[in-house]
């Protein structure tokens, strides 16, 4: 149990997918409620009843799009998805859950009257939502997590391993072919200042990785792995690079698809190994496709 809960997890950062789900998520609670009416709902004599009961569903949504946008964004730093495991989402969904449930308890107290609604307790309320919630979301999230993993894993299984000039492996589920022609371009990348830059052969860059407002060049110089760092964002140096096998595949790395020799896959997605493992780049999920087709080309 305690390895499953270690496993990595993938975070969506769509805030429009997150958004979605708030929104659907907070539709079913509203719904639920005015269509079974539970708790004695059915009991109760108000005036615009339906809208009232409709409020749990709203409070749901705000409170859900707070945790996983707005939250999201005020603390990135808590939401690395290289440190997201499967015990962390549980967590995550877990909070949210108690969360609702804390804050559709004040609803209902501004709804009516402390004396009317005391017949259901704070620690009852919050007790029942927690052991109600707790075994749907391990569910749903041990789910998620094995379909993730089948998934990718299978996707990286059918995918060749790449011979490399100066790295040795074994091809694996791919004809012989013959070697490729040298790569004698050039990748110039010039810093924020229009002073410092960094010249590569194409041949020789591994990786380019983003971290705040600077970005680690990653490349062979002499066989062996140099590293300065370039005052710059991703993006700016991205559309300095001419090369098409040099790509985006993350929005924290730029990869040269020609130096991956190896490809895995776990629930958070592909992973591309470079100079003979040394070294793992992530591939975010947008970025699937149109990446994996280009490997399956070289």
């Amino acid at each position: 149990m305690v390895r499953f809960l270690s496993q990595p997890y993938p975070i969506d950062y769509s805030a429009r997918s997150q958004f979605r789900k708030a929104t659907l998520i907070g539709l079913f609670v509203g719904l639920f409620l005015l269509i079974f009416q539970p708790f004695g709902m059915n009991l109760w004599e108000t005036p615009n009843k339906a809208l009232k009961i409709l409020g749990f569903g709203a409070v749901t949504f705000a409170v859900t799009a707070f945790n996983f946008i707005i939250l999201r964004r005020l603390f990135p730093r808590l939401y690395v998805e290289e440190q997201w495991t499967v015990g962390r989402e549980i967590v995550a969904l877990m909070v949210n859950i108690l969360l609702i449930a804390v804050a559709n308890r004040l609803y209902l107290g501004w709804l009516l009257n402390e004396e009317e609604s005391s017949g259901m307790s704070w620690s009852g309320m919050i007790l029942v939502t927690f052991l109600i919630g707790l075994f749907p979301v391990t569910g749903l999230v041990f789910v998620s997590y094995i379909t993730q993993l089948k998934k990718y894993s299978q996707g990286a299984a059918s995918l060749p391993i790449h011979v490399h000039n100066d790295v040795t492996t074994l091809a694996r589920n791919a004809p012989a072919s013959p070697a490729p022609e040298p790569v004698d371009a050039t990748v110039t990348l010039v810093a924020d200042n229009e002073k410092d830059s960094v010249s590569v052969d194409a041949e020789d860059l591994l990786f380019i990785e983003s971290s705040d407002n600077y970005c680690t060049v990653t490349y062979l110089r002499d066989k062996q792995v140099a590293k300065p760092l370039l005052r710059s964002s991703l993006s700016r140096l991205e559309k300095q690079i001419t090369q098409p096998y040099v790509v985006r595949c993350h929005r924290s790395y730029i990869v040269n698809l020609n130096r991956v020799e190896r490809v895995t896959g776990n629930a958070q997605g592909y992973k591309l190994h470079l100079l003979a493992g040394q070294f793992v780049v992530p591939v975010a999920r947008q970025y699937n496709e149109t990446l994996i087709a280009e490997l399956k080309a070289l």
